[in-house]
């Protein structure tokens, strides 16, 4: 059997992309697939599909939450959130966090999964701003970026190559049936089956012929 392709759509501003990201990066050394990182605007798909954000809503912000309290203790990431949050949220644009990190997948994507992780951990744990410039040199220095690399980055995020590539990648995942995130694509008997939301792991896992040993696994001594 092949290894399967499972690529996962994300944006940093979603905080259930991150505990899906998580438990697939926990994952990737487990199951017979090979995980590859798609991040995209969740506002291009939002507005695309005509979809609206949960919190906007008040009975779904008041459960949003509990369950993301739940979700983070369930699945071991350090995600938090108060109501507070919310209006933080609406008032800052992922974009450029989003193109930055479309950057470094263009140029060095083996920090992808290490830069990903600290913007969810500046924006999500330490509740801290994503959307400066100051913010983001910040967060490429705790992923291990030198200042000459961010700088470079920097420069990057508004060329036409980076702006295309993330609109390329957010239509793509809009043609799967993204409709928000994380959208999760497996490549499975020669189509694409998507999965909507980070509970939807133990689905994909049946899918594709994989076990699910829950959200954090150990990792079985044949594959150390």
């Amino acid at each position: 059997m092949g290894r399967t392709l499972v690529e996962l759509f994300y944006d940093v501003v979603s905080p259930y992309s991150w505990l899906g990201f998580e438990v697939l990066c926990r994952y990737q050394h487990i199951w017979n697939i090979d995980l590859r990182f798609r991040p995209a605007f969740l506002g291009g798909i939002m507005q695309a599909t005509g979809n609206k954000p949960p919190a906007m809503l008040p009975k779904r912000a008041e459960y949003m939450l509990k369950d993301l309290e739940r979700m983070g203790k369930y699945y071991q990431v350090p995600v938090s959130i108060s109501a507070s949050d919310f209006q933080r949220i609406f008032g800052k644009s992922s974009l450029g966090a989003m193109r930055f990190i479309t950057a470094i997948d263009m140029t060095q994507p083996k920090y992808l999964e290490s830069l990903s992780r600290e913007f969810w951990m500046r924006f999500w744990s330490q509740h801290e701003d994503i959307s400066q410039m100051e913010s983001i040199v910040a967060v490429a220095g705790q992923a291990g970026l030198s200042s000459e690399f961010t700088q470079k980055l920097l420069d990057m995020i508004s060329s036409p190559e980076v702006k295309n590539r993330l609109k390329e990648t957010t239509e793509e995942a809009i043609k799967y049936g993204a409709f928000g995130m994380p959208a999760v694509v497996a490549h499975f008997n020669g189509k694409p089956h998507l999965f909507f939301g980070s509970d939807r792991l133990e689905l994909l896992a049946n899918v594709i012929g994989e076990k699910w040993l829950g959200p954090v696994p150990s990792v079985p001594s044949s594959k150390m």
